[in-house]
């Protein structure tokens, strides 16, 4: 399945694109975190087996934590994010965009029980391929969806050269668009650039490696970068 963008949109008007996570990321952070809570299972049960059959009790005590509590603790005490999915670059979120809750944490867990029927999470995979979003059955109920994790960047300003002032008048989200692209160009490879400054070929006359010098070069312009 490939990952696709779900676009919800705040109370305040904000667009927000989620980039959903497939099954293939989602299976991978769930066998890190099985492989944790079965090494954690293992570490306890050396220690209280020193109790000899005092131990017993603590020991299901503790296993039942660790199966039941482990991601609904991560998902609402670590923003979204168990140790796998961290790893993974990954974070359960709600579908509106907001952090899950208690409530919500519960429940997607507590229907993994479900998500595994029959055998091998068979139900979770079948309806994570199945919904445009990857959900697997218990984030449909619980109204949550694991997407990737943004990764925060600080925006670059336009490269320094010469400005170049634009040969009609722009209007200001045609502006902001330029400026968007010189700010964000030198973080993308050559042939993005080049695709993207195509696009604006009515307005720089050129297309490929000068189309992007000049994109750069009204950016400046209109960052007054003039001299």
């Amino acid at each position: 399945m490939l990952d696709t963008y779900r676009e919800v949109v705040t109370p305040e008007g904000v667009a927000l694109h989620l980039p959903a996570a497939g099954p293939v990321p989602r299976a991978l952070a769930w066998a890190i975190d099985l492989a944790i809570r079965i090494g954690v299972l293992m570490v306890a049960s050396m220690v209280l087996a020193m109790l000899g059959t005092a131990g017993f009790g603590p020991y299901a005590v503790l296993m039942f934590v660790v199966f039941w509590f482990y991601h609904v603790l991560f998902e609402v005490l670590d923003r979204g994010r168990t140790p796998g999915k961290r790893a993974l670059g990954l974070r359960v979120i709600a579908a509106n965009g907001a952090p899950v809750g208690w409530l919500a944490a519960f429940t997607r867990n507590l229907l993994r029980t479900v998500d595994m029927l029959p055998f091998g999470y068979a139900t979770g995979l079948v309806t994570s391929l199945a919904d445009p979003w990857g959900r697997r059955l218990g984030d449909m109920v619980a109204g949550t969806l694991v997407v990737h994790d943004a990764r925060p960047h600080e925006p670059q300003a336009a490269p320094v050269g010469t400005a170049l002032a634009p040969a009609v008048p722009l209007r200001p989200h045609e502006q902001a668009a330029l400026v968007a692209f010189a700010e964000r160009g030198p973080q993308l490879t050559q042939e993005r650039q080049v695709e993207l400054a195509d696009i604006a070929e009515p307005l720089v006359q050129a297309r490929g490696p000068l189309g992007v010098a000049r994109l750069y070069g009204i950016a400046n312009w209109l960052l007054g970068r003039r001299g």
